[in-house]
């Protein structure tokens, strides 16, 4: 099992880390540059190329069952569903097989009204209860995860 994180821009690395140190679990953070993080022997940073979606095909390429990923990009969460990884967004929603076809129509609506010039205001602030939740599910993942094997 190895945690991947889609890095640019995710609110939740430290709480990541922490809870991976817990588990003895192998995060790779992929990101699009070089991110301060704290030596860790489980971490792996990945610098990848600046092309558009870079990221996101590293780590879907990589990610496979008993996998969890970690990303506020739907379209990568579907690529990564497909392979069987288990997917939480940085507020602790999980994506799943039965959620993601909802949130991919949602992410085209909203793009199909922001090309038609109405504001559509963006997702809420990132607030505290969104890290303790999001903590609370990746141990619950992870512990479900773990039951199956």
């Amino acid at each position: 099992m190895r945690i991947y994180v889609d890095a640019d821009g995710c609110p939740v690395k430290h709480e990541i880390l922490r809870v991976a140190g817990r588990y003895d679990l192998k995060v790779s953070m992929v990101a699009n540059s070089q991110i301060r993080l704290p030596a860790d022997e489980n971490l792996e940073q990945v610098v990848v190329a600046s092309g558009f979606d870079a990221a996101d095909d590293w780590i879907a390429q990589r990610a496979t069952e008993d996998d969890i990923v970690i990303s506020g990009d739907i379209p990568l969460a579907s690529r990564c569903i497909e392979r069987g990884a288990r997917v939480l967004d940085f507020k602790g929603k999980e994506l799943t097989p039965d959620t993601i076809g909802d949130a991919m129509g949602s992410r085209e609506l909203m793009a199909y009204l922001r090309e038609s010039g109405l504001t559509t205001g963006g997702p809420a602030p990132f607030q505290p209860r969104d890290r303790s939740r999001f903590l609370h599910k990746l141990d619950e993942v992870i512990q479900a995860i773990r039951r199956r094997k």
